[in-house]
């Protein structure tokens, strides 16, 4: 049966685990490998279980622990090739890491994971979709300031799909930020807004997703009850509704909770 689990989301670190009884995957290290690990025996995963690591770019709240977690696990990455290369470059993990560049599809361990490119500000970000053997469709697409085309037909199909909502629009723009950060946050190459969220999803009901996981939710210009209104509003508008149609959830930042799928 397939499981996803958003270990941590947010600004602070993110880290998210996708598999099955028969082993999983990593996408993202964003915190301590103490930390990660613990969130995973606490949800019954084994570190014996974890198959590799995928990485979406290069972001220290994407790769803090991404080093140690490596040491810990002794578990191949994967990535862009321009991933990989940041990532050497800046010393985030050893030259004598397996790495495996992923251009398009690649079978790990029974998932066959497809990688898309993402609208962020550095090279080679990605999203991925995991197609596990139990026929379940499971995509992770955070860290992006538009929803391409491109994105758009990975999502579609998926039966799960995390996606980031990372600020309300008004918030963003009444909040404390420096004026600088906040024209990067809401760029075409930034963060995804609730309400740029909220549009993708009647779409990705009728192509079969059944479960919605907002995630990489901004602690400054967000809170979960804004983030869930707008989505399950817009839902709404098109006749699909909460806990029939679909269910959501939203990923914090801890204390998240293992998703049957």
């Amino acid at each position: 049966m397939a499981r996803i689990f958003p270990i941590f989301s947010g600004s602070r670190g993110n880290c998210t685990y996708v598999g099955s009884g028969n082993g999983g995957l990593l996408i993202d290290s964003g915190a301590g490998a103490k930390r990660i690990i613990e969130s995973l025996k606490q949800n019954d995963i084994s570190p014996e279980e974890i198959k590799a690591i995928l990485i979406t770019h290069e972001h220290h709240d994407h790769v803090s622990g991404l080093k140690a977690l490596i040491n810990a696990l002794n578990i191949p990455v994967y990535a862009s090739e321009q991933t990989l290369a940041a990532l050497i470059n800046s010393d985030k993990i050893a030259k004598s890491t397996p790495l495996n560049v992923i251009t398009n599809t690649v079978e790990i361990h029974d998932i066959l994971v497809k990688r898309f490119e993402t609208s962020h500000d550095c090279a080679g970000s990605s999203g991925y979709v995991f197609s596990l053997r139990d026929n379940t469709k499971i995509a992770v697409c955070t860290d992006l300031g538009s929803v391409t085309q491109t994105v758009r037909d990975a999502l579609l199909g998926c039966n799960v799909v995390m996606l980031e909502s990372n600020h309300d629009i008004n918030l963003l723009q009444n909040g404390p930020y420096p004026l600088q950060l906040k024209q990067r946050i809401a760029s075409d190459s930034g963060h995804l807004s609730n309400t740029c969220c909220a549009r993708e999803l009647p779409a990705l009901v009728n192509s079969g997703a059944t479960q919605f996981i907002l995630a990489h939710l901004s602690q400054d210009n967000n809170n979960p009850n804004i983030a869930h209104s707008c989505a399950t509003a817009t839902l709404l508008d098109n006749k699909m509704y909460e806990n029939r149609d679909y269910m959501l959830y939203i990923a914090s930042q801890n204390y998240n909770k293992m998703i049957i799928c």
